[in-house]
């Protein structure tokens, strides 16, 4: 999955003491585009003395030694060599690192963004100075980065398992949703199934989790199995379709940064 990087260890950990050198690495956006290039060994990005002089930058987190910064600039740049590359598109073929850093660079930058202002009295708001948090100088609030939970779910029926089809997506996936207010994850996982596919569920049990940048959720993962009548009436407003695929003819997604797709291997190998 996109956060296995080991060897390589990545670090989150706010440091406000941080400050970029000339040769530090900067990740510029352009609403869901990055600046960038591709090469044998992986994405490329800028540096700072690629950059205008004033351009403002703001700590991100580093992998191993190597510091990334963001440019808060809100301003699209021409940098000769580079392009702005779909995040979709620039995650194709790249490496689980690589991965990490579009994915949490993009939900930082969409974090700082989305935080000049405070939410209850409008006032322009400061970065704290000791934590990873935005701060009103009026009222006092503190605005951290928002984590979604979701929840992905393999439903099994002996060896069957339901999967999907998303109405915008290519690829085969699993049932999903976001946890509503006062619920379990697991009545979270219950009410998600029954709404998509009318099928109801027992025996849920934890996999595994995983963080999602990209759009800002924190992925947890679980199987259960199907409970009573197998009829699947699909919600065509989420889903192109649903269906019970025997192991053998589950087809997999074409990388393997995503937990559905771990959930659909481990599946189809027997291995749940």
């Amino acid at each position: 999955m996109i956060q296995d990087i080991e060897p390589h260890v990545f670090h989150n950990e706010y440091r406000p003491e941080a400050k970029a050198n000339e040769n530090s690495f900067v990740l510029c956006f352009d609403g869901k585009k990055i600046l960038a290039k591709k090469e044998e060994r992986g994405l490329v990005f800028p540096t700072k003395s690629m950059l205008l002089e004033d351009t403002p930058l703001v700590y991100a987190f580093a992998v191993d030694e190597t510091e990334y910064f963001l440019d808060l600039s809100g301003k699209v740049i021409d940098i000769e060599g580079f392009e702005y590359l779909d995040l979709m598109e620039a995650r194709r073929g790249c490496s689980n690192v690589d991965g990490m850093i579009l994915f949490t660079g993009t939900h930082l930058h969409q974090w700082y963004m989305e935080s000049k202002f405070c939410g209850s009295c409008a006032t322009p708001t400061v970065h704290s100075d000791y934590e990873r948090a935005m701060k009103c100088p009026n009222c006092g609030k503190n605005i951290y980065p928002r984590l979604m939970p979701a929840v992905i779910v393999g439903v099994t029926n002996g060896d069957k398992l339901l999967v999907t089809q998303y109405r915008a997506g290519k690829f085969y996936a699993l049932i999903a949703g976001f946890a509503e207010i006062g619920e379990t994850l697991e009545q979270t996982v219950a009410r998600e199934v029954f709404e998509e596919t009318g099928v109801h569920v027992k025996n849920i049990r934890y996999y595994k989790s995983q963080p999602w940048g990209i759009v800002k959720d924190l992925l947890v993962g679980f199987y259960c199995d199907l409970d009573g009548d197998d009829t699947i009436r699909v919600d065509h407003n989420e889903l192109h379709s649903a269906e019970w695929r025997d192991r053998k003819d589950i087809v997999l997604q074409p990388d393997n940064f995503s937990l559905t797709n771990e959930m659909l291997t481990m599946f189809k190998e027997g291995k749940i």
